[in-house]
């Protein structure tokens, strides 16, 4: 048994991405899941469809506080609150990675380990109820149960438990008194395979052909798909790729979708790249391994790799468009 302490896998923490966007598609929730490792690192983050920019930093930054401060981010938030602002300041300086201290994340445990973090956010996922749901798919046992909480311990198989401190109020506010059988409760019950995530699947799909082209060549490699503005849709670090690559991976994604060129050109047509890095706000970076990716002559998406010989993640990138 190795003495490392270990992330969870790639494809484990796929399938509990997948089962919090089955659920959230049934609530009627547009927003993005994703998993940090124990170690910090993204493992994977999906967007599903309509999910709008910004939820996917909101919960990467939940998950990487339950995964490495091993508790529920709801937890973190309450300590962040209570003690001492210049200790709560100290905190966030030195953890950029936790910026976003909101409840609703949990850790994930293996053996008695916690070996991840998953958290949801995005347009519609919030602890708040929409408008047009069947309280009883927010009910579990007769209670009231949150979306967003709701979403996160289905997807882990878990009792649901409140994150947010408020379900009662939030019922009560959104469908008055609590009226719910707990034998007519269905917020823990199965949900079917999302059907209406059509970019989601695509941005898989073309993460799936990078990371079978990189297995080919004996390479590991973390690969992003951003949209045309450079927010995530789709991120993978393969199991035993080096962990910076994520970040690689999404800042030249974002370099060829914002900029419509190749990463590795970036300086060449539009200046020091270091330069165009500092005027926008998803990272971008001039090397090689980022593609834009067109749709009727118009840029949609960037493909990112990173992890590898730029060189490489640029070969890996454009054979996965070929093969996609």
């Amino acid at each position: 048994m190795s003495p490392h302490a270990r992330d969870l896998g790639l494809a484990e923490a796929r399938a509990l991405v997948q089962r919090a966007v089955d659920k959230a598609e049934q609530l009627g929730l547009r927003g993005a899941v994703a998993v940090v490792g124990a170690s910090g690192t993204l493992i994977t983050a999906s967007r599903m469809d309509a999910g709008g920019p910004g939820g996917m930093a909101r919960a990467r930054s939940k998950a990487w506080i339950s995964a490495t401060q091993q508790i529920p981010s709801a937890e973190h938030l309450h300590r962040m609150t209570t003690i001492a602002p210049p200790v709560a300041a100290g905190f966030a300086q030195a953890s950029p990675e936790a910026l976003f201290p909101g409840a609703g994340g949990l850790p994930v445990s293996a053996g008695g380990v916690v070996v991840a973090g998953i958290a949801a956010s995005g347009a519609t996922v919030s602890p708040f109820f929409p408008a047009d749901v069947d309280p009883r798919a927010l009910s579990v046992d007769g209670r009231p149960a949150n979306p967003e909480d709701l979403l996160i311990a289905y997807a882990l198989g878990l009792p649901y438990a409140g994150q947010h401190g408020d379900d009662g109020k939030r019922w009560e506010q959104r469908f008055g008194d609590l009226d719910v059988d707990p034998a007519d409760s269905l917020g823990m019950a199965p949900a079917p395979p999302a059907t209406g995530q059509a970019e989601l699947d695509w941005a898989k799909a073309l993460c799936d052909a990078a990371r079978d082209v990189a297995s080919r060549h004996g390479v590991r490699v973390a690969v992003a798909v951003v949209d045309r503005g450079g927010d995530p849709i789709q991120q993978d670090l393969m199991d035993g790729a080096p962990a910076g690559g994520v970040a690689v991976a999404q800042a030249v994604a974002g370099a060829a979708a914002l900029f419509d060129c190749d990463s590795g050109g970036l300086g060449a047509r539009f200046g020091p790249a270091e330069a165009i890095a500092a005027l926008v706000v998803p990272p971008v970076l001039g090397i090689r391994g980022g593609l834009p990716v067109r749709d009727a002559g118009h840029v949609v998406a960037g493909l990112g790799v990173g992890g590898g010989e730029p060189i490489v993640c640029e070969q890996i990138a454009r054979a996965a468009l070929a093969d996609a």
